[in-house]
């Protein structure tokens, strides 16, 4: 399928679907025709986005699901696909610990790699199959522009998500040949529950509907990366501009 082609997924799953990036991904994607599968551990949260999705015309299916859980995983996404064959997986779910004050604990380093990549490999794992056995899918991943480099702040947050653009990015150059489509989706700062405590600035934010029409547009269209804003796209460019060493003083806490 030419990349210029636009991808119009009526079977769409999304992992961390009860706030920010995912609730707003939902309900951009919610119109009649198209069938949601919600998954989130934030029961309440789920099921009052399932009800505006509704609302708006789709067929929404909430389910609490903890990510970690390789077998719940599983179920669930085999579960759904039997339902309305899946054409697009969207996985959003992830974590991050760690301020300027505060460093992150061991406990919560640990949870950071266990949700953020061993949550995105419980779902690819049983995903892979029922697209390859049909011959299409679209896979899409969040990583981060926090990934350019490691951070003071949240810096197992950059780590995984450094994992998981490189992870896609081989599974790109695999799977395309398939006819399945992975984008990995690179945001700046989005403005959502889970950056506003943010003890530091975050140039550039934009809001979660903004970023979910975003995401939208590349994903209809395939891109291999969805990078935005692009005043940060420039900034990342600069930064791997300058020497190691000056950046190393630059990041560091003060």
């Amino acid at each position: 399928m030419s990349l210029r082609a636009k991808f119009h997924p009526t079977s769409i799953l999304i992992t961390g679907a009860a706030g920010g990036i995912g609730a707003a991904l939902a309900r951009v994607y919610a119109q009649p025709g198209v069938c949601l599968f919600l998954g989130d551990a934030n029961l309440q949260g789920l099921a009052t986005l399932a009800a505006e999705c509704r609302a708006q015309g789709a067929e929404a299916h909430a389910t609490q699901v903890d990510v970690t859980d390789r077998a719940a995983m599983a179920a669930w996404i085999q579960a759904a696909d039997k339902i309305k064959p899946l054409d697009l997986v969207i996985l959003l779910a992830g974590v991050a610990y760690g301020s300027a004050a505060q460093e992150e604990t061991p406990a919560e380093t640990r949870r950071t790699f266990a949700i953020n990549l061993d949550g995105m490999l419980n779902a690819v794992e049983p995903v892979l199959p029922l697209f390859r056995r049909r011959g299409r899918g679209q896979l899409a991943l969040m990583s981060s522009h926090g990934a350019c480099r490691g951070f003071p702040i949240a810096h197992s947050y950059s780590a995984t998500k450094a994992a998981i653009r490189v992870f896609g990015e081989g599974l790109q150059a695999r799977l395309r040949r398939e006819n399945i489509f992975v984008s990995v989706i690179i945001p700046g700062f989005v403005q959502t529950p889970f950056t506003e405590n943010n003890d530091f600035p975050m140039p550039f934010a934009v809001s979660a509907p903004r970023a979910a029409r975003i995401i939208q547009r590349g994903l209809a269209r395939a891109r291999p990366r969805i990078c935005f804003p692009w005043q940060m796209n420039a900034a990342v460019f600069l930064l791997s501009l300058l020497p190691q060493a000056l950046v190393d003083r630059f990041v560091a806490l003060k």
